[in-house]
């Protein structure tokens, strides 16, 4: 029998959410909850109903949650209160204390719940990370990311932090399978916003690696590249074209005095690998369709996850704020 799904929320994700739902293997797309005037009647030729209660009368299996990130507890908890297991977007919530709450909740009922943290789902990331667990490029030195691009209308409620750099520090802890153990941070706020919209961070990771993340709204072109430094080479990914490339280390033995004597690295062997590109989305929801089924989540992003780079991201978001603050108090 197919899994009852729905979604809460018909922002851009909801509809791309929608989209992926409406034609999922095994899954019973059922419709749509937003009290929003402007959402259309229907969505994939499912209803969009406007009221909560009516919605979860429905008897869902599970849902996404798309909507506003202020809203994540409180759709949590109603969800959690009907026994249906959750997707929710990134950020899982607005902060650490809410995010704990919903970990501990679904924990309790004994319910599945996953975060949107789609990056995961990318084919060049999940390569790397596969490469470098075979020892590819040996232990890793340093990763470095850059998430820029402009401001995007749908975002209101939090700062570049929380929506963008919430990807970073989780693709890095993740391709590492390492910890965050500390972070640094500056932010500016540059466009009249409430929230941050520029960062730089750097971090440690728990075995040594440094991480730097570069991330904002007020770059007029997307980029979105992640490159990871070890002994052996370096990998570059550009998940937005789902490639990846490995730099490997150059082996030509010098003969000249003065620079055989240097015990840095060379330029050596270029490829660039040919990889199956499904569906970042369409990945991430037969992931949680499966765990669902079986109740292994190995291949979602947990609650307690999701939890963990809410956290960073509020240290980040605070060590931004107070290196502002400091600043401006000296003009």
């Amino acid at each position: 029998m197919a899994l009852r799904a729905g979604v809460l929320g018909l922002g851009v994700m909801g509809r791309h959410h929608s989209r992926v739902l409406g034609g999922l293997e095994g899954v019973d797309f059922l419709g749509v909850y937003d009290p929003a005037d402007s959402v259309p009647a229907t969505v994939e030729g499912r209803p969009v109903i406007k009221d909560l209660e009516a919605f979860l009368d429905m008897g869902f299996d599970y849902c996404v949650v798309a909507a506003p990130t202020a809203y994540h507890l409180s759709i949590g908890q109603a969800l959690a209160g009907r026994g249906i297991h959750a997707l929710i977007e990134k950020p899982v919530a607005s902060t650490t204390e809410a995010a704990i709450e919903l970990r501990d909740l679904f924990t309790q009922a004994g319910l599945i719940g996953g975060v949107g943290h789609i990056e995961r789902y990318n084919p060049a990331l999940q390569s790397a990370r596969v490469r470098i667990a075979d020892g590819l490029i040996g232990d890793i030195y340093q990763i470095a990311t850059r998430r820029q691009g402009p401001f995007p209308g749908r975002i209101a409620d939090v700062g570049v932090i929380k929506d963008l750099a919430s990807h970073d520090i989780d693709l890095t802890a993740w391709v590492s399978q390492q910890d965050y153990v500390s972070v640094n941070a500056r932010t500016a706020h540059r466009s009249g916003r409430d929230h941050e919209d520029m960062l730089i961070a750097v971090g440690t990771l728990s075995k040594g690696t440094i991480a730097s993340h570069t991330v904002n709204w007020l770059t007029p072109f997307k980029e979105r590249t992640t490159i990871i430094t070890g002994e052996k080479g370096a990998l570059v990914v550009d998940t937005l074209t789902a490639d990846l490339t490995h730099y490997m280390n150059g082996e030509v033995t010098e003969t000249w005095d003065g620079i055989s004597s240097f015990r840095g690295v060379s330029e050596g062997d270029i490829t660039r690998f040919a990889l199956r590109k499904k569906e970042p989305l369409l990945a991430e929801h037969e992931a949680f369709r499966d765990a669902v089924l079986t109740g292994d989540t190995d291949r979602i992003v947990t609650l307690a996850e999701g939890t963990r780079v809410v956290r960073i991201a509020e240290d980040l978001a605070l060590d931004g704020l107070t290196h502002h603050l400091s600043t401006s108090a000296e003009e």
